[in-house]
């Protein structure tokens, strides 16, 4: 059961967006804003010409480094971060990158995800992608599931080891991924407030590595892929990872969704309250990342369409009392048919779905109202 961070005393909602104080690594200030719209506030301040002096040096350590024909490791998934980043380091910074993808397995692909992916190699790069053993992913997605409340640990796990690892086995140093969540959303579980990306093995969700999930009867060939390198291996092939987000002046998931969509994204064609998202330009390659953020929205009281419309807030987009709304219509929701192939995935019943659904529920985020409903303990205004 995921419980409110130590120091928080109650479940709240930010005064300026719509964020829960229940994100690990969150602490509201004493006047019940988060972390994400005060760096939000002081977004002005930043001096853009520092930071692209310090991207030179970074291009100029990188290019020395290149023994094996690419200057750089781009992380991608051929979504709409990913596709922007890509193009940006190619055509802005001038590199050469190599594009390392991690492939959901084929039950779970979606042809979206695979035409995306495809749209973005098409665009002139080079990608290799790791496709790993179905049969052990399905165990630990089904251990992440029953054990955790998050069935998408095995996922991350990759997604984010596979870099380093890639890195190491190439002889490519420079590794991007995207924004720095600390600073995004306010998320300050490994403590970098700048493009440093090293400590993202300290993140929540592949803390502890595969043996959170392990799979009964598993060795430790069957998670090479899942287990981010030590510090030793990080720093004798010394790898550097970058969080480029921290370097583009104009990165947000409204600005990327537009200019992918541009170049060919496709994103999702279903309603709102099917999705659990305003904006259906995310979350793309994969459907069961839907039940995911429900999940989610169970534990700590926000999921997908927060995240949208909490920035949407920060950039002035919409206002507080409108993203409220947009929360209580849509956040946590999830189509049936979802629900449904979810179900015959992991070989589950639909009653035992909803039972750890129920499990993971957090009683210090929800409250029964007076008609027996479940209510988040403070609502939005």
């Amino acid at each position: 059961m995921r419980t409110i961070d130590k120091g928080q005393k109650k479940f709240q909602i930010c005064k300026k967006c719509v964020q829960g104080n229940t994100r690990p690594g969150i602490k509201f200030d004493d006047e019940g804003v988060c972390p994400a719209c005060r760096f939000a506030e002081k977004s002005h301040e930043v001096d853009w010409s520092e930071r692209d002096r310090q991207m030179q040096e970074i291009i100029a350590w990188a290019r020395a480094r290149n023994v094996s024909g690419y200057d750089c490791i781009v992380g991608v998934s051929g979504g709409k971060d990913s596709t922007c980043q890509a193009l940006y380091v190619r055509d802005t910074l001038g590199l050469k990158p190599l594009l390392v993808s991690s492939m959901y397995p084929p039950e779970q692909q979606t042809e979206r995800g695979a035409h995306n992916l495809a749209n973005l190699i098409s665009l002139g790069f080079d990608c290799i992608t790791v496709s790993l053993n179905p049969q052990t992913w399905k165990k630990m997605f089904w251990e992440g599931f029953f054990r955790h409340g998050n069935f998408f640990k095995p996922s991350e796990m990759v997604l984010w080891s596979c870099l380093p690892r890639a890195g190491i086995a190439y002889h490519i140093p420079l590794i991007f991924i995207g924004e720095n969540t600390a600073i995004s959303l306010g998320a300050l579980e490994v403590e970098s407030l700048d493009g440093e990306a090293n400590q993202v093995r300290k993140t929540n969700t592949i803390q502890g590595g595969p043996e959170s999930i392990w799979p009964k009867g598993g060795t430790e060939q069957d998670v090479i892929w899942y287990r981010f390198p030590s510090e030793f291996h990080v720093k004798k092939a010394n790898i550097r990872m970058i969080y480029l987000g921290y370097y583009m002046k104009e990165f947000s998931r409204f600005k990327n969704a537009e200019k992918a969509v541009r170049l060919g994204l496709e994103v999702r064609d279903d309603k709102p309250e099917e999705m659990g998202m305003v904006w259906g330009w995310e979350s793309l390659d994969d459907d069961f990342v839907i039940i995911n953020q429900t999940l989610r929205y169970l534990k700590i009281g926000s999921g997908k369409a927060n995240d949208q419309a909490s920035e949407a807030v920060r950039l002035g987009l919409m206002t507080r009392k409108e993203a409220g709304r947009l929360m209580k219509m849509y956040d946590g929701k999830v189509a049936y048919r979802y629900i449904k192939q979810f179900c015959h995935y992991l070989n589950i019943t639909e009653d035992e779905f909803w039972e750890v659904m129920d499990r993971y529920r957090n009683p210090d985020v929800w409250r029964k109202d007076g008609s027996g409903r479940w209510v988040l303990r403070e609502e939005y205004e």
